[in-house]
């Protein structure tokens, strides 16, 4: 007979060598990668389908303002956590290879499988309802940082300049890679301060579950964002420019 009693897999979260590169690379590279948070007993997981690359040396990123014990995560190994507070929610960024800079989680999208089952889905909907107490839908769930974040459980004051651990909250590869992704400027950067910068990626297969959809009805290609290969994009990520062929 076969054992109704098998416990769910364990999931294997990244290499820390995984991390261990430029923030824009490593945007591209955490598109499709599921993050994980367990939960009395329950693994919550979500895809990651939207990221934002920050430098040191960039003005719109936080550790372009200095050193500060808030923002030391930035200045700790790559894969350190950094949490902040945005718009009043939680916000989780991971730190990349070179001082100062790091990776924001911009969104993601529920996961259903054999570690984190329905069961997972609905403490998520439990976690992050919608205004009015009623459920959210699963496609909106996690469709922004702090949304993210509240489906997940991560706040501020647990995991700031944490790292990710195999027993609580990991992220892992499960074997699924976006086919294209779309790069374009960043959200919510204020006016002169690189706001023009194209490190915002997004998993074009999940570009109308993000924070804000690049793909809209009033967005240009080739000059609101841009449409590559995964490959192509991984490539170009780190210059921060486009392909010839694609500019």
């Amino acid at each position: 007979m076969p054992d109704t009693c098998t416990s769910p897999p364990s999931p294997t979260p990244l290499p820390e060598r995984f991390f261990q590169r430029d923030a824009r690379e490593l945007a591209v590279a955490l598109l499709g990668k599921v993050i994980r948070r367990r939960l009395d007993g329950q693994w919550l997981a979500a895809r990651i389908i939207e990221t934002e690359a920050y430098l040191l040396e960039e003005r719109g990123s936080h550790a372009s303002l200095g050193f500060t014990q808030a923002r030391r995560a930035l200045f700790m190994p790559p894969g350190t956590i950094y949490m902040y507070y945005a718009r009043g929610g939680d916000s989780m960024n991971c730190s990349a290879q070179g001082e100062g800079c790091g990776v924001l989680l911009k969104s993601g999208y529920p996961v259903v499988d054999a570690v984190s089952p329905n069961s997972s889905l609905a403490r998520m909907q439990q976690l992050n309802p919608q205004r009015n107490g009623e459920s959210r839908k699963p496609e909106r769930l996690c469709a922004g940082q702090t949304l993210l974040c509240r489906s997940l459980d991560i706040r501020v004051p647990d995991w700031n300049a944490q790292g990710f651990n195999a027993d609580t909250l990991l992220i892992e590869d499960d074997g699924y890679h976006p086919e294209q992704v779309i790069q374009a400027a960043r959200l919510g950067i204020p006016s002169g301060r690189d706001e023009h910068l194209p490190y915002r990626w997004v998993d074009a297969a999940y570009a109308a579950h993000c924070t804000r959809n690049p793909l809209g009805r009033s967005r240009k290609p080739g000059h609101d964002y841009h449409l590559l290969e995964h490959g192509t994009a991984l490539r170009s990520a780190v210059s921060g420019a486009l392909p010839c062929s694609q500019a």
